[in-house]
């Protein structure tokens, strides 16, 4: 089966303004469809004062964690925001509930799981998996929460319309705040394969 590498970028124009969408291949006329459905409801989540908070908290982390950035950081905090929902790497997170619900992912992410942001901000993360890989993968995040960060994580993911992808070295890692205590967990990667 040959592997996919997202990294390439096309550009789209939503409200007047040019964003920076991952490059896809559409399967079927319906899955283009609602692709673009995805991009349209998502608008311009980014600027949220809330999600340019969660960004800082994101990027922060990582840098704590891997002692490099997660992307190139210029400009102001919302400048960081848009750059980091624009990027071609997959990056996804959840708090710290008992049962946690997804609470960002970005514009590759959203394309990837084939949902909207609406969508993925009322999810539990376990959900991202078949109930069969649920318990490996809570082991993988106990890892992650007790080193503060795994970087070779390899797992079989699930998208909203049910579509399975093999996931390939993932980097997760600790969120933490300002007083760098856990208020969630994070995940990054740009390689994934679509199974049968």
């Amino acid at each position: 089966m040959k592997r996919r590498h997202y990294t390439e970028t096309s550009h789209g124009i939503y409200k007047g303004m040019a964003l920076a969408l991952p490059a896809r291949t559409c399967y079927s006329r319906d899955a283009c469809f609602y692709a673009e459905a995805y991009h349209a409801m998502t608008s311009e989540v980014w600027r949220d004062p809330s999600v340019v908070q969660w960004t800082q908290r994101l990027l922060d982390s990582y840098r704590h964690w891997i002692g490099r950035e997660l992307i190139e950081r210029h400009g102001d905090t919302k400048f960081q925001a848009r750059a980091l929902f624009e990027s071609s790497i997959v990056v996804v997170s959840h708090g710290t509930e008992t049962d946690p619900v997804l609470n960002y992912g970005n514009q590759t992410a959203l394309d990837l799981w084939e949902m909207s942001w609406e969508q993925l901000i009322k999810t539990p993360s376990r959900l991202t998996a078949e109930p069969v890989n649920r318990a490996e993968r809570e082991w993988m995040l106990e890892q992650a929460r007790v080193r503060g960060f795994i970087d070779t994580y390899r797992g079989v993911r699930i998208s909203g319309t049910g579509r399975r992808f093999l996931v390939e070295n993932a980097l997760i890692w600790n969120v933490l705040d300002a007083g760098l205590q856990r208020i969630g967990q994070a995940a990054t990667f740009s390689h994934w394969t679509w199974l049968p």
